[in-house]
């Protein structure tokens, strides 16, 4: 990283700022146990239960797995069903927690720590290859002033949308 950083939004106990990263996508996240995932970030594999009418997928589980800690009386579920050839980024949450899950196909989720102070502040995860619904559970109801937005081609996160895999 190089240059000077910019600030995003701030919170009493968070602060974001915008790093300036050299092209590319980061590290390529292929296992849950990867010690090259960003701090924070958690993968835990899914159980589905197919046959030959399609699949059952438990999404989650409240007070269990990787949304224990959501409170019931303000969690949300929702879902985005994503087109191939367009891009959903970058955005983030300076309260909000979210718990995804691929429920149809696989996709590719650009990951980029904006986090001062964090250990992995800068670096950027690259995680799947196909287009994709998501199902996802957050910890609060949605609050659009908890919600902010850079453009996907952000020069500091300077991520590569170039496919990767053709």
């Amino acid at each position: 990283m190089t240059g000077q950083a910019v600030l995003l939004a701030r919170s009493e106990s968070m602060k974001l700022v915008l790093p300036e990263c050299s092209k590319g996508i980061g590290s390529v996240i292929l296992s849950p146990d990867s010690p090259k995932l960003i701090e924070g970030v958690r993968i835990q594999p899914i159980a589905l239960w197919p046959d030959d009418r399609g699949y059952f997928l438990e999404v989650q589980r409240i007070g269990h797995g990787l949304a224990a800690h959501f409170p019931p009386a303000t969690s949300q579920i929702s879902a985005a069903l994503n087109y191939p050839g367009n891009i959903k980024a970058f955005h983030f949450h300076l309260h909000q927690t979210d718990c995804w899950t691929p429920a149809m196909g696989m996709f590719q989720v650009a990951l980029a720590d904006l986090r001062e102070g964090s250990p992995t502040y800068g670096e950027r995860n690259m995680i799947g290859r196909e287009p994709a619904m998501l199902v996802y559970m957050t910890d609060r109801f949605y609050n659009p002033s908890d919600e902010g937005r850079t453009p996907y081609n952000q020069p500091g996160i300077n991520y590569d949308w170039e496919t990767q895999y053709k």
